[in-house]
């Protein structure tokens, strides 16, 4: 676990782990820096509870937290774990007997339940579980929820761990990798309950991490040609250096708006309407020369129904004549929604 000013989801996060089933494990958690009280909550931790392994540092990061984690660790398998969520009880146990049983697999995830940041259940997800499914899933995003990984160790060591260089995409990476020499699952069972807030860094760096996203995957489709990876000659992933690598300035805006939405419509679903206004203001402002006109358009429908959410109807009413502007046709919706509640009556 890799903590950064985490303080307010910490102890559960922590707990959780600590009340796991399998007993079996040393509990590696890197401080990187933290300003918060962060730090004297983790030193509590490790003075009465002699798994729970302690190393403070300066802000590094979260790449160069989890690769000195992972170096540290003693043990057969590393499992990954955040300082904002809560394992469930038996996770360890399942992920671990399963990987006794499948020496073939490398990585083995397993499903979530969303909740917000009170702790209330929103929905679960599932990703595939059978290799063939989850790398046909790799090709064109994530398949694995990051904090309920249980790797090999073996494994992280032959893929010399997280690449620095794909900053806020690291894990995504990480597995593509792996992908071209091992096997990987999913358990069907949710092992985590992943908490949707404003500050994880998946809402935060939308940015960084779409291009760190598009980045994976070409080095992941060079090297299934036979080719080198061309990260490794990249010290810097930017829209400039996708460019060169072939990565059109078309396909970064439409990947970088579709993750927005993605992050906005979960704010939503955890009732962070502020954080999705703000985040879908923003999202406005950027070039979207190359975005469908449908994706706009419910931007601006998304804005309108914050609007109306804290009444501001007159922002609203403008926000939907723009969402009209874009696409004509969607002034069609509301008529074809009050068609469809006269024919349920």
């Amino acid at each position: 676990m890799s903590v950064f000013n985490g303080e307010r989801f910490l102890s559960a996060a922590v707990d959780s782990i600590l009340d796991q089933t399998f007993r079996e494990f040393e509990f590696i958690i890197i401080d990187d820096g933290s300003s918060d009280r962060s730090a004297s909550i983790l030193d509590s931790y490790q003075s009465y509870d002699p798994r729970v392994k302690v190393y403070h540092q300066q802000h590094g990061g979260l790449i160069k937290s989890l690769n000195r984690g992972c170096s540290l660790a003693q043990g057969r398998y590393i499992a990954r774990m955040d300082s904002d969520d809560i394992a469930i009880k038996n996770r360890l146990m399942w992920q671990v007997e399963f990987m006794e049983r499948h020496p073939e697999v490398g990585v083995l995830g397993g499903a979530v339940e969303w909740i917000d940041a009170a702790g209330r259940s929103l929905q679960i997800h599932r990703y595939p579980t059978e290799d063939g499914q989850i790398k046909s899933t790799l090709l064109d995003g994530c398949a694995f929820w990051h904090p309920t990984v249980l790797l090999r160790r073996e494994v992280f060591v032959w893929a010399n761990g997280y690449r620095r260089v794909v900053v806020d995409a690291e894990d995504y990476d990480l597995w593509l990798r792996i992908a071209d020499q091992y096997q990987l699952a999913n358990l069907e069972a949710v092992v985590l309950k992943y908490r949707i807030h404003p500050y994880q860094v998946s809402m935060r760096k939308t940015a960084q991490q779409s291009l760190g996203i598009l980045a994976a995957q070409v080095a992941a489709s060079s090297r299934r040609k036979g080719n080198p990876d061309p990260l490794d000659s990249v010290t810097e992933i930017t829209p400039e250096a996708l460019v060169a690598l072939g990565v059109t300035k078309s396909s970064q805006q439409i990947k970088l708006a579709s993750y927005r939405r993605f992050w906005i419509a979960n704010m939503c679903l955890a009732g962070e309407y502020s954080v999705a206004l703000k985040s879908a203001l923003e999202t406005l402002k950027f070039d979207l020369e190359y975005v469908e006109r449908w994706q706009i358009a419910e931007l601006h429908l998304t804005v309108a129904r914050l609007y109306w959410k804290q009444g501001k109807f007159w922002s609203c009413l403008l926000a939907a004549a723009h969402a009209v502007m874009v696409r004509p046709i969607v002034v069609g919706r509301p008529l074809r929604l009050l068609l469809q509640r006269f024919r349920t009556k």
